[in-house]
C-alpha cells in the first residue's frame, strides 16, 4: 500500500489515542493535558514505526481526537454518568476507532466526524429538552 494508507492510519491511532486519553482523564481537573499526551504518543509511534508524515498525522489525530471526545465525556459525567463507567466505554470506543483506522480512508474520516461531533454537542449543552418536564406539570 501507499504512503497515503499509512499516513490515513497514523492519523487513526492518533485520533484512538486521543479518544484514549480523554477516557483516561475522564471527569478529573488534569483532562486538559489528555490532547498534548495523546499527540506525544502518537508522534512516537509514528516516528518509531514509520516515518515524519506518519508521526505527524499521528500526533494530529491525538489533539482532534483528544479534543473532540472530551466534549463528549464532560456530558456523560455531567447528566450523571459515573466516573469508571464513563471511562471504560470511551476506551472501548477508542478500541473500535484504532481497529476502523485500518480500513483505507476511515482515519482521514476520523480526523474530521470526531472534532466535528465534540463541536456538535458543546453547541447543543446548554439546551435542555422540556419534553416530560411538561408533564410532570399535568399532575
Amino acid at each position: 500500500m501507499g504512503a497515503w494508507y499509512w499516513i490515513g492510519v497514523f492519523a487513526g491511532f492518533g485520533v484512538a489515542l486521543g479518544i484514549a486519553a480523554a477516557a483516561l482523564f475522564a471527569g478529573r481537573r488534569t483532562s486538559l493535558l489528555a490532547p498534548f499526551l495523546a499527540a506525544a504518543i502518537g508522534i512516537a509511534l509514528g516516528i518509531v514505526f514509520a516515518g515524519a508524515g506518519e508521526a505527524a498525522a499521528g500526533g494530529v489525530g491525538g489533539i482532534l481526537g483528544a479534543a473532540g471526545s472530551l466534549e463528549v465525556v464532560r456530558g456523560a459525567l455531567a447528566r450523571g454518568g459515573a466516573r469508571l463507567a464513563t471511562g471504560l466505554l470511551v476506551a472501548g470506543a477508542a478500541v473500535v476507532v484504532a481497529l476502523l483506522a485500518l480500513i483505507p480512508l476511515v482515519g482521514y474520516l476520523e480526523l474530521v466526524a470526531v472534532p466535528a461531533l465534540g463541536v456538535r454537542l458543546r453547541r447543543s449543552s446548554g439546551k435542555r429538552y422540556a419534553g416530560l418536564r411538561i408533564l410532570a406539570r399535568d399532575q
